[in-house]
């Protein structure tokens, strides 16, 4: 990306930084950058957080650090200093089936809340943020927008594919093997090679998960350069991206552009297509409306869901489809998508981006590679409308989603079988207690109910493995990770935890989805239903005090991106103008 590579000059004196370094007084306070080894001019220079989610968790962190140090490198060229700072994670694929996942969602809080901590304690001016993991980007978007001071988003990469028995796998065919072992379908030591194998090198879960989705999110938001989201962790080319994201913040610093100057109503609408075209992850039907939320913007589930609704499914990428991030790196990454979007007239081409340019000038040289059936034509799709679906009805008043990437029946109807835990689910589907064309209904485990509203993988990974991934349904005002497919409905709303409809449901209910007309349903009496409501008294969970508890208490609906705080709409000032 072509960057006027001049250091600009910078007036402190309209800077945050300039509490912290500027006049007599701050005397004390620079004493503590020379301490670091800054020299005067680099303590008068603009002060650049450049924060990561680097950790020894997940192989999705494990590389930021190293991403970070060209970051510096990037910042320092064009006239800033780069201070370098580290926040949390929490990596769904270790936390998934078991307590551990009622922390990942609160985690998205964390990562923003501790960000806007950091940047407002020490008064840096601008931001880099590197995320690799599933609630760390949006997380770390979200402190952007809510901090609204000028900044670049960076996916740390995605991991390199697996290899087993000539195909490429991810983690999630190691979930899906638990499924076969239970049925009898893989031996112990096919199931040991299975693992061993999977996940080769650093990166995010290589499919079109929850970490691969917002890393396009990135980029049709216009936070993240083109085409930094498509390399694989391990590729040196990363470092090159991270450089640039550095020079660039300068950029944005010298012309004042900002991240609510780039996250619009329209840029949402454009993350929205993507997600919708890519068959990306249902977790983005509460990202989204989150980060629109930092921004003061309306943007629920319902909006979300209008435009999957009109949006063609054009990627053919795991879960639903055959290939996986790499395959659409290789044939000219998230910008081809973009690209052919945009040429169809799904995309608001005139949003700012952080190249200084807009979305379609970034675009105006990409060229569709013919010869390759990753990314399709809008004249042959995998479906004319988006792989992502909302639903509303009697049983989710308020709405609900699932993922039709890959899916050849969008039409179910069964009796329910209920279970008021993930746990009590997992165990009747890991013995098998419950029957073909079945809906098993998870409930409890919504923002507040669980609290933390957790993924359902293991439980929906361990019926694809038995083969019974198309003959039940499965519902839940809970998640399901990016990698779930099959007939799987998340974000039922309102949650059981506050009276919804779900809670009211009883074994042998029969309950009808379609996910063509956008209906479900539950086929009892509204007098009934009332009858059960009064009946009906809230659950106290095991967390009573520390970070769930204190979670459970402020956060919101999933209809409106789970979030804990008023939003840009009660602000009477930003943080940026300080």
């Amino acid at each position: 990306m072509p960057l006027d590579s001049s250091k600009p000059k910078f007036d402190k004196s309209k800077l945050p930084s300039r509490h912290v370094t500027e006049g007599p007084e701050r005397a004390p306070h620079r004493s503590y950058y020379y301490a670091m080894g800054m020299t005067e001019q680099e303590i008068h220079q603009p002060l650049v957080g450049v924060a990561t989610c680097w950790n020894e968790a997940a192989p999705c962190n494990i590389s930021l650090s190293r991403q970070a140090q060209a970051v510096k490198v990037g910042v320092k060229a064009g006239g800033g200093s780069p201070r370098e700072f580290t926040t949390i994670t929490v990596t769904d694929g270790i936390a998934m089936g078991h307590q551990g996942m009622k922390s990942s969602l609160a985690s998205r809080d964390v990562i923003a809340d501790s960000v806007e901590l950091t940047m407002r304690g020490h008064c840096y001016d601008a931001l880099v943020g590197l995320a690799g993991c599933d609630k760390s980007l949006p997380g770390m978007m979200m402190a952007m927008v809510r901090l609204n001071v000028p900044s670049v988003f960076m996916y740390g990469g995605t991991i390199l594919p697996g290899k087993f028995k000539g195909k490429d796998v991810t983690v999630v065919d190691v979930f899906e093997g638990v499924g076969q072992h239970s049925a009898g379908k893989m031996s112990d030591a096919e199931l040991h090679e299975l693992e061993c194998v999977a996940c080769p090198s650093a990166g995010s879960c290589g499919g079109q998960y929850t970490a691969n989705t917002m890393a396009c999110v990135s980029e049709a938001l216009g936070l993240a350069l083109p085409n930094s989201a498509g390399a694989p962790a391990p590729y040196e080319s990363r470092d090159e991206y991270a450089a640039a994201s550095g020079r660039a913040v300068m950029e944005l610093l010298a012309r004042n552009i900002r991240p609510r100057d780039i996250v619009t109503r329209k840029a949402l609408e454009n993350a929205a297509v993507v997600v919708a075209a890519s068959g990306g992850s249902t977790n983005a039907g509460l990202h989204l409306p989150a980060i629109a939320h930092e921004c003061g913007i309306k943007f629920d589930l319902d909006d979300v869901c209008k435009i999957f609704k009109k949006t063609p499914y054009l990627a053919d990428l795991k879960p639903g489809g055959r290939y996986v991030a790499l395959d659409m790196h290789r044939v000219g990454g998230v910008s081809v998508l973009l690209k052919v979007l945009l040429d169809g007239g799904y995309l608001h081409g005139d949003c700012m981006t952080v190249t200084g340019k807009t979305l379609a000038e970034n675009l105006k040289d990409v060229k569709f590679p013919a010869d390759q059936d990753v990314i399709r034509p809008l004249s042959n799709p995998l479906s004319k409308t988006g792989g992502v679906v909302g639903l509303k009805g009697s049983l989710a008043p308020q709405g609900a989603i699932v993922k039709v990437a890959g899916m050849k029946n969008q039409v179910f109807r069964g009796p329910a079988r209920c279970f008021d835990s993930e746990e009590k689910a997992f165990e009747a589907v890991s013995k098998k207690k419950y029957k073909e064309g079945e809906v098993l209904v998870i409930r409890y485990e919504g923002p507040r109910g669980g609290p933390g509203m957790r993924e359902m993988l293991s439980t929906t990974a361990a019926l694809y493995g038995q083969g019974m991934g198309d003959k039940v349904a499965l519902i839940t005002d809970g998640r399901f990770s990016g990698a779930t497919r099959g007939f799987c409905i998340g974000h039922v709303g309102p949650e059981a935890a506050v009276g919804g409809p779900i809670a009211l449901v009883k074994n042998g209910d029969i309950i009808s989805i379609d996910a063509v007309k956008g209906k479900i349903e539950l086929e009892v009496s509204k007098a009934e239903l009332k009858r059960r409501a009064k009946k009906w008294k809230p659950r106290k969970t095991d967390y009573n005090s520390g970070a769930l508890w204190k979670y459970a208490q402020l956060v919101g609906d999933a209809h409106k991106g789970a979030v804990t705080h008023p939003g840009g709409k009660a602000e009477t000032h930003e943080y940026a103008d300080i």
